[in-house]
């Protein structure tokens, strides 16, 4: 195999993404119309359909989520949570460990805003992801001021009357967030956002456009007892939709909707959960291990693509993949009959993935079960 340098100007920014999972309730003998029947899973993920005119994952569907705004890491929080949680983890428990060092990134996009007295990231990157979900879906995962941290899936906050002239007010200034939580006397429920994974866009899914944008993705997971009603902000975000992992699954297979590899993986993965109850245990758990920063490897193979993860045989943690593809004249099928030791996920076109792992999780997380593609499929 040979890696292929590829530069380019690209500008990586960070940004935070909330996976909320919410309890289904079963309908009753007085429900109206066709309620949807209980996931197999029980529970439902919360997924929004890009706008086609979008710049980064047109039409996608995705999870809440977006760039973190200087906003979001604001001293002004610091008076919104006092007296009851502060500096310096607001309540959050110990500081996780960091697994890695790799991959170090190039030109970040600075902070502002981040001298010693603005939050910490893991606090400002929950601001973040709680911010985007207001922004995008109308949903407001806040908690009223002074409340202590309920054990068990959280409830959001109904939204309130103006809902439309404040998400406008936010999209056009992030500071407002910060205005519509101290109207509400609430803020916003950092405790209820477990560290779930860390993606970096790989370097092929970059290379449209002269100015590549490129994103330090956290993922949050957060478990909700009900789900609420959303309100697409019909600008970023043109449809919801509340499907379980096995259903979305579905649909992506089926051409339905279209998913990028994160979201597809990390739906691969929920489906090892049986209820909302065991998916949230499973989160309270391992909250002292934090998540695994991952930056995608992308093999290019004869016959299609091949995105390799850390812990797969062929993974090479250097940085200068950071602009590096691998390349190979070798077909899939025969990578997949040479490797032993897989962490990977074959892209055989647009809407067929299929997710190959042997290896085992680290930090007391989970992988996916592997979903191999039969050639009926092909």
């Amino acid at each position: 195999m040979s890696g292929s340098l590829r530069p380019g100007p690209h500008v990586w920014r960070r940004a935070a993404t909330v996976v909320l999972a919410a309890g289904w309730p079963r309908p009753g003998p007085a429900a109206v119309g066709s309620p949807l029947p209980p996931p197999p899973e029980g529970f439902r993920l919360l997924l929004l359909e890009r706008s086609a005119h979008q710049g980064f994952m047109p039409g996608a569907h995705v999870f809440p989520g977006g760039a973190l705004d200087p906003a979001d890491r604001s001293a002004d929080w610091l008076r919104l949570f006092a007296p009851h949680h502060g500096p310096p983890r607001f309540g959050l428990g110990a500081v996780p460990p960091r697994h890695s060092a790799f991959p170090v990134l190039p030109d970040v996009r600075p902070d502002p805003g981040g001298g010693a007295a603005a939050l910490p990231d893991d606090v400002a990157m929950r601001i973040c992801a709680i911010r985007e979900a207001f922004e995008e879906a109308g949903v407001l995962l806040l908690r009223p001021r002074g409340g202590r941290p309920a054990p068990g899936p959280a409830r959001a906050v109904r939204p309130p009357p103006d809902l439309a002239a404040w998400r406008a007010r936010v999209r056009g200034d992030a500071r407002h967030f910060l205005q519509l939580c101290a109207q509400l006397d609430c803020t916003p429920n950092i405790w209820a956002l477990h560290d779930w994974s860390q993606w970096l866009t790989p370097h092929l899914a970059a290379n449209s456009g002269r100015r590549r944008r490129r994103f330090d993705t956290t993922f949050f997971l957060c478990c909700l007892s009900e789900p609420q009603p959303t309100h697409p902000d019909s600008a970023e975000v043109v449809a919801a939709k509340w499907s379980s992992p096995s259903e979305a699954t579905k649909s992506f297979l089926s051409k339905e909707i279209w998913l990028a590899p994160p979201q597809f993986y990390e739906l691969r993965r929920l489906e090892n959960f049986v209820s909302l109850s065991d998916l949230h245990k499973f989160c309270v758990d391992r909250a002292l291990e934090g998540a695994e920063r991952w930056l995608p490897i992308t093999c290019v193979a004869a016959d299609g693509l091949v995105q390799l993860f850390p812990g797969d045989e062929l993974y090479i943690e250097d940085s200068d993949f950071l602009e590096k593809s691998l390349s190979t004249e070798k077909k899939i099928e025969e990578l997949m009959r040479e490797g032993k030791k897989l962490n990977r996920l074959v892209i055989h076109n647009s809407y067929l993935y299929s997710i190959h792992v042997t290896v085992q999780p680290k930090c007391k997380h989970i992988y996916p079960k592997s979903s191999v593609i039969t050639r009926s499929h092909l």
